[in-house]
């Protein structure tokens, strides 16, 4: 009895054993657990502090550069308050004035530049000054004004104005958005085909030939090409007044430059080549193409246009329209199509290769006079063309080579415009 106690007692103490052994074994467990814990959680602190102290190492060296800027951004306010001060009696812009006063109609730069005396004279709230800086935005076309375009609308955004700036107009980074979400579509569309950045061109485009952007919809963007009264082109038809004026080309040799603007092939002209009309000498800025000629005769178009742009003195546009007949191969054209990039880029100097405008021109020079407007956005009016009466031969594959297919803007209503004959 006594050894069967005592065997009980041993069995009960080896259980106890076991128990207070696996107890200790569990606790052991936990405390591993619990350690390994602490060593990852310090190793995401470590991690973490090591993040932050790059992100604080960042973010001084932001603040370092945001103090640099805000030097110069001090440097140019401080010289911006003092040409402000001096204007401020508004001497200097009475003697502007008074000077323009003898002009009947001043360039798109001379209104920039009013504009902006306005505006540092009198602040941005002078009637006067937005005035002045539409009427720099109505002067102005995209292929040879960018900048005063780009600052004519920066202007009218500066004095307050709802106007949507081009993005090419801004820095890289910026928004092309007013600060107003409702001033979407404003009187400042004066984007005349610059040619676009980026993998979609198309649309980022505010215009093109057909589509939902074609010529029926420019007046969304670009109100004077569908409320204007005197736009271009014209179905040319009498009965005909006569003409008094005078035209004669004087066009010069000079290096060539080409461009495909997305919209045609332009050539850019040198000074020196000038078309007179009555004496008075407008200077060739460029030429360019439409297939077909945007200008129709009696209802009937021909294969091709060359538009000759020409500005005066006193800002003053005229355009001499060349119209190309089908037939034989051109030469001109040949030199120009052989140079002609075949998409959209920036101007083109081919290394020793020049020409003569007048090498497109016909030998007779009567014409058809009419007061138009320019035929792409903004269709800005005030232009003068002169529709030569002889046409020019072009080949069917110098047609076919041009690059664009239709790049025509349909004739426009007359309004009861007269249509000279000289």
């Amino acid at each position: 009895m006594k050894r069967t106690l005592i065997e009980v007692f041993l069995a009960l103490a080896l259980v106890g054993t076991g128990v207070f052994g696996w107890m200790n074994w569990q606790q052991s467990r936990s405390e591993q657990a619990k350690v390994a814990g602490l060593t990852s959680a310090a190793a995401e602190a470590a991690q973490k502090s090591g993040d932050v102290a790059k992100a604080i190492q960042t973010a001084q060296k932001e603040i370092t550069a945001e103090r640099e800027e805000m030097a110069g951004v001090k440097a140019k306010s401080q010289q911006f308050d003092a040409v402000k001060a001096s204007l401020a009696n508004g001497t200097t812009l009475a003697d502007l004035e008074s000077a323009y006063k003898t002009q009947k109609t001043l360039s798109a730069e001379r209104q920039l530049g009013l504009g902006a005396l306005r505006m540092l004279t009198k602040g941005n709230s002078d009637p006067a000054t937005i005035e002045a800086f539409n009427k720099a935005l109505e002067l102005s076309d995209w292929a040879s004004r960018k900048k005063t375009i780009c600052a004519a609308q920066i202007g009218l955004a500066a004095a307050g104005q709802k106007v949507k700036v081009m993005g090419d107009c801004l820095p890289a980074g910026a928004t092309t958005e007013p600060k107003d979400a409702n001033a979407a579509d404003t009187q400042a569309e004066a984007n005349k085909g610059a040619p676009k950045k980026g993998a979609d061109k198309q649309a980022a485009r505010s215009w093109e030939y057909a589509g939902a952007k074609g010529p029926d919809r420019w007046v969304k963007e670009f109100p004077t090409c569908g409320k204007g009264q005197s736009q271009s082109p014209l179905n040319i038809t009498g009965p005909f007044a006569k003409s008094s004026a005078n035209i004669a080309a004087d066009y010069k040799v000079g290096p060539l430059k080409i461009i495909n603007t997305g919209y045609t092939i332009q050539i850019n002209v040198p000074d020196g080549s000038k078309l007179r009309i009555d004496s008075v000498p407008f200077n060739l800025i460029e030429f360019h193409f439409h297939r077909p000629s945007e200008e129709q005769i009696d209802g009937k178009p021909m294969a091709m246009v060359g538009h000759f742009v020409h500005k005066s003195a006193a800002g003053k546009l005229a355009v001499l329209s060349v119209l190309f007949k089908e037939g034989n191969e051109n030469p001109g054209i040949k030199t120009l199509w052989a140079h002609a990039p075949p998409q959209e880029g920036p101007e083109v100097v081919p290394d020793r290769i020049t020409f003569n405008p007048s090498n497109l021109l016909p030998r007779e020079f009567d014409f058809y006079a009419y007061e138009g407007s320019l035929t792409t956005p903004p269709c800005t009016e005030g232009v003068t063309y002169y529709v030569l009466k002889s046409t020019v031969n072009i080949s069917r594959e110098q047609v076919n080579a041009f690059p664009f297919r239709a790049n025509a803007r349909p004739v426009q209503p007359r309004n009861g415009r007269v249509i000279t004959s000289g």
